[in-house]
């Protein structure tokens, strides 16, 4: 029985249930059968990394309530969150790691730092 190489076509010479040739075809075939679902984790992560660094840059204390404009100039995506925690008064603070940001009135976030993690 002739076997070949998934990736490249080559013939393969060695075990009957061998599927490729070496790490290299073995790591291509692989890394094009999960591009698509690698591409999207890579711009979820990126955009986690952006909303992070944003609210870093503005609360370098700790604590600080800003405009909802200045998130956006920045480029603050309200979509992507790692975790959310809810206080027993109802409140819903929203993290990216351990910057967070609890919606206020009138188009103000007040920023808060989780120093328990």
């Amino acid at each position: 029985m002739d076997n070949i190489c998934l990736e490249c076509g080559s013939h393969l010479i060695g075990r009957v249930d061998k599927k490729f040739c070496n790490d290299l075809c073995k790591n291509n075939y692989y890394n094009k059968r999960n591009r698509d679902e690698t591409a999207y984790m890579r711009k979820v992560s990126r955009a986690l990394r952006k909303n992070r660094s944003i609210l870093k840059d503005l609360n370098p204390n700790g604590k600080v309530s800003v405009n909802i404009s200045k998130l956006e100039s920045k480029g603050f995506n309200f979509k992507y969150f790692t975790n959310t925690y809810t206080t027993k008064t109802g409140k819903t603070y929203y993290f990216c790691y351990e910057y967070g940001y609890l919606p206020l009135d009138k188009g103000f976030y007040a920023l808060v730092i989780n120093k328990d993690i």
